[in-house]
């Protein structure tokens, strides 16, 4: 059972304020979709059954976006895997049952490159899933998400619920976490360099070797990807959002340095974990689809620099 969404329809955006679900509610208003409903943490807590099932009841939403997770870097992965597997499967199976008993007519479930194995062959194909062991340092997360894009398919096939997945790749961009405990490469270096500049600290410590090869995907071309699958996609497999572009992380610690305008020294410190040594996703079902991507990394890193140096003292981590 395909269907396809309307600009009249009520589209639920779970995790509305963060990186991600920020960013598609841009991308729905943009594209003339008025009708959208989001609660903050605090409004409603989506590892609670029964407050995820009287949301649904009320509100009764045509579309979910399930852009709600517990997030963070290898670090934050690697010390709390506990925590991170049981928030995001509670926060999944609560929302994609509470979808199905209240007959959502569309689901999108944002899942992460993470899922897949440590040592997929690369570019990743969507069918590189569940054939090797997972990257150990974010296998709690990855676990997760498996199980979340595993659901929506046995959702449709059991129940012809049309409930599809995506796996988008590094995401960065406005909204992003620059908590130094828990963020990501991107953020992390951002608030790295710009804090040096500020101080005129002569080096900034970046952690691993610098040879890891990473794709970076600016999170408004990810929105707009999620919102075409959502007009166009009705398939049980999950589909790959990525720019099928990598670079080192070293190269990237430049990119980011050159921007930001650091002129001290980088430091790499080789005692920490590189992470998995390659991780670039093959997008060509999307682009055999009719999408690419728009905002190349030089021109992304500006845009998402910008966006730091103007809410340095909101953002989310500092």
């Amino acid at each position: 059972m395909s269907s396809t969404i309307s600009k009249q329809d009520k589209i639920y955006v779970a995790g509305h304020r963060g990186l991600v679900g920020s960013a598609i509610v841009r991308n729905l208003e943009k594209k003339g979709y008025e009708n959208i409903v989001g609660r903050t943490h605090k409004e409603l807590d989506l590892t609670d059954q029964a407050a995820v099932r009287a949301f649904f009841e009320q509100e009764r939403p045509d579309v979910v976006v399930l852009a709600a997770a517990k997030v963070g870097g290898i670090n934050a992965n690697n010390t709390a895997p506990a925590d991170f597997a049981w928030d995001n499967m509670q926060i999944q199976c609560n929302v994609i049952k509470a979808a199905h008993d209240f007959k959502v007519r569309k689901l999108l479930f944002l899942g992460s490159t993470c899922i897949y194995p440590k040592m997929a062959p690369q570019p990743i194909p969507e069918d590189a899933l569940l054939t090797g062991p997972l990257e150990p340092t974010n296998e709690a997360y990855a676990i997760a998400k498996i199980s979340g894009l595993e659901m929506c398919k046995f959702f449709k096939r059991q129940y012809g619920d049309d409930f599809i997945s995506c796996m988008p790749t590094n995401l960065y961009g406005p909204h992003d976490n620059y908590d130094l405990s828990g963020s990501h490469v991107m953020p992390a270096m951002i608030r790295k360099f710009h804090e040096a500049k500020v101080k005129g600290a002569p080096a900034v410590e970046l952690w691993g070797t610098g040879t890891p090869l990473r794709e970076f995907l600016y999170v408004d071309d990810m929105a707009d990807a999620c919102v075409f699958l959502l007009e166009h996609y009705d398939g049980e497999q999950h589909v790959n959002i990525g720019t099928g572009k990598e670079v080192t992380i070293r190269q990237l610690a430049e990119t980011v340095q050159r921007i930001v305008g650091y002129e001290g020294k980088i430091i790499w410190n080789t005692e920490m974990p590189d992470g998995t040594p390659r991780k670039l996703t093959d997008v060509t079902k999307l682009h055999g689809l009719g999408w690419h991507h728009q905002v190349d990394l030089e021109e992304g890193v500006k845009l998402a620099y910008d966006w730091f140096v103007e809410n340095v003292d909101s953002a989310r981590g500092l």
